[in-house]
């Protein structure tokens, strides 16, 4: 088989094997459509009245002949330069249009660039610009399809540049252990932007990292439409049935730049010529032409046709008025509304739990209430998870929905967006909150931003064992709550008891956003209170009145809670007013501002570090919106500006509760 960087390089030979007249002229036709939009749009772009372009001559084969190969219930999952995929499959020109050009009909109503949407009524799922996230999308989109046993499977593209990302690894590891679905179509034109493939890996060929995983490897010429159709259609077939992932590398060049302002001066203009004799629709044309399928004037005609329809849509986007701002629809579309009504808790049926086994007790009947609800984690299933909160569950549920997973955070998380896409809720655990810095791409810029620029509701809680005071030293004692409530489209979540614990679990599992749920290791068996017995909900960024004071406001969380809660007897002279935020975003500005209306001073307080911590955006809040009704500046107070060390006594030093008595005191003092 050819390589792009080879110097020699043949003519295309075409088989048509048993294939009827009518499909061969139907490839061409779906060949032509996306060539002549690139026409267009290379024309406006030089004519300044495109902002940006990703050009795909020269591969239009390969996302036509595939998209073509799979039915229309098959999910697609394609890059920048598959323009085919979309026209194969029938979106709207003008829609598409309206798109590119930011006008609200858009996919994205202005808010994202180019193919960076979901259109799921088209089953094409589009693309993010960090390379190789969308893989694990497609092990989701497999997953769900395996579980509720059809026989639909997912194409996922990825350049040869993208191979080099994590997310390709782990995408192809957790297809090949799940037995997934996924073709994994790696587009190898030579380069990864600029660089050649000589300084992106040593592998010969790209099937060969197939080997690696387990699974089979396939390698078809890209610019050749029936052997990329062919190809692709056997092993669609093949898959229905094995439901085994396959990794097709097709081979193709680009004869533009990476995007156009980017040229292509880093490649010789003899490589460029010689792949422009290979060109998929000029040669595939010549083929229909000589075999009597196509006329010279057949092709003339369906060129003007398509031009015309080209240049009437792209007129009647362009008509669209401008967006008008506003801040109110910008808002209410980070996230998806809520569905379903909450449950209030029946207080007559209760029991004393601890803080491990009401989470527990909330996950299992979450569980029994949703069938469609799937667990994902490293050893959470016979094994029970590090803590335990998942033991028995695969006897009461089975393997197909308490799912260990590989060392793969990214991948699984990426998991959970696929499964929301077709319809199924995940939890997903990270055995400890700092290893969620892994799968950090996947929650803020795709979990995150996937409502807001699409439409989609993301069905993802993510448990977060965090926190220190257990001897675990740095890598495995962090709170990082911080690193997320930065993010517009996550819940961050953060309850202290038990009570609390069961009810914003249930909770964050039917809501329709991504939740960040953070459980203190050191509460999960220290402390125990009274827990409803059935299932119910607590609603989620509404704050708790722990206890009611006059002279000092504390807002705190997780176990800050319990520190101030436990050194309150010894302020008998001082009434202390306690709020626990339980959700950090949104978090609760109504019930803060009216205890500090009350009290007139505050102190935040929380187990991370100070500098940078959620406690600064609270007293920064208050600072600015109560300023007037303030006796005392709003003071901070949280751990060491250190990593967390190991050692007992040095941990002691570095949490934020060996300085608390001090801080309140100096406070209610000003």
């Amino acid at each position: 088989m050819l390589r792009p960087a080879e110097t020699a390089i043949s003519t295309i030979r075409f088989d048509r094997k048993q294939y009827p007249d009518k499909t061969l002229v139907d490839l061409y036709e779906s060949l032509l459509l996306p060539r002549l939009i690139e026409e267009k749009m290379l024309l406006l772009i030089r004519q300044g009245r495109l902002t940006k372009w990703f050009s795909g001559v020269g591969q239009e084969a390969i996302a036509v002949g595939c998209t073509k190969a799979l039915l229309p219930t098959d999910y697609i999952l394609p890059l920048h330069r598959n323009l085919g995929v979309f026209t194969s499959r029938s979106v709207p020109l003008e829609k598409l249009f309206a798109q590119w050009q930011g006008k609200r009909s858009g996919f994205t109503k202005g808010r994202d660039r180019s193919f960076h949407f979901g259109a799921p009524g088209h089953r094409i799922i589009g693309m993010i610009s960090h390379l190789g996230a969308m893989l694990g999308v497609a092990d989701g989109i497999a997953l769900a399809s395996n579980l509720e046993k059809k026989d639909e499977i997912a194409l996922v593209f990825s350049g040869d540049g993208g191979t080099s990302e994590g997310d390709f690894h782990e995408a192809l590891n957790v297809a090949a252990t799940w037995d997934l679905p996924v073709i994994f179509l790696i587009e190898n034109n030579g380069y990864g932007l600029s660089t050649p493939s000589t300084e992106q890996f040593r592998c010969r060929q790209f099937i060969d990292k197939a080997i690696g995983y387990g699974i089979e490897g396939v390698q078809m010429d890209g610019n050749n439409i029936l052997e990329v159709y062919d190809t692709t259609c056997k092993i669609a077939q093949k898959m229905r049935i094995d439901r085994k992932p396959v990794l097709l590398e097709a081979l193709t060049f680009r004869v533009r730049g990476h995007e156009e302002a980017s040229g292509t001066k880093y490649v010789s203009r003899e490589l460029i010529d010689r792949w422009a004799i290979r060109d998929p629709v000029e040669t595939y044309q010549r083929y229909l032409i000589e075999n009597t399928l196509l006329t010279d004037e057949k092709v003339r005609e369906l060129r003007q046709q398509l031009k015309e329809a080209i240049d009437r849509d792209w007129e009647s986007a362009l008509t669209e008025p401008n967006i008008a701002p506003s801040e109110a629809g910008e808002l209410s579309d980070v996230y998806a509304p809520p569905r379903i009504k909450l449950t209030e808790p029946n207080i007559e049926g209760q029991s004393t739990k601890r803080f491990v086994d009401a989470i527990s007790d909330g996950l299992r009947q979450a569980m029994e209430r949703d069938s469609k609800l799937v667990l994902m984690g490293q050893d959470i299933a016979e094994y029970g998870g590090v803590f335990k909160v998942t033991e028995g569950f695969v006897q009461q549920f089975g393997k197909e929905r308490v799912r260990n997973t590989p060392l793969c955070e990214s991948a699984i998380l990426g998991a959970g967006v696929g499964l929301s896409i077709c319809g199924r809720a995940s939890m997903v655990e990270m055995q400890f909150a700092d290893f969620v810095a892994c799968g950090l791409n996947q929650i803020v810029n795709n979990l995150a931003k996937t409502h807001y620029r699409w439409g989609q509701p993301v069905h993802v809680t993510i448990r977060m064992p965090t926190g220190a005071g257990v001897g675990a030293g740095p890598f495995h004692s962090q709170s990082n709550e911080a690193w997320f409530t930065h993010i517009p489209g996550l819940r961050v979540v953060y309850p202290s008891t038990p009570f609390d614990a069961k009810g914003l679990l249930t909770s964050a599992l039917i809501e329709p956003n991504p939740v960040l749920f953070f459980e203190h290791k050191l509460l999960y068996r220290s402390i125990d209170g009274s827990v409803p017995d059935g299932y119910y909900n607590l609603p989620l960024g509404k704050a708790c009145v722990v206890q009611e004071g006059t002279d000092v406001t504390v807002v705190t969380y997780g176990l800050g809670v319990h520190w101030i809660k436990e050194l309150l007897s010894e302020f008998s002279d001082i009434s202390v007013e306690v709020i626990d935020l339980r959700t950090l975003l949104p978090w609760d500005r109504e019930a803060v501002f009216t205890s500090v209306e009350k009290t007139g001073r505050c102190l935040v307080l929380h187990e991370d570090t100070a500098v940078g911590g959620f406690g600064a955006e609270i007293a920064a809040t208050i600072a600015e919106e109560r300023f007037q009704i303030l006796d005392a500046p709003v003071a901070r107070l949280g751990s060491l500006e250190t990593p967390v060390p190991f050692n007992v006594e040095l941990e002691k030093q570095f949490l934020a509760a060996s300085r608390l008595k001090d801080k309140l005191r100096k406070l209610v003092a000003y």
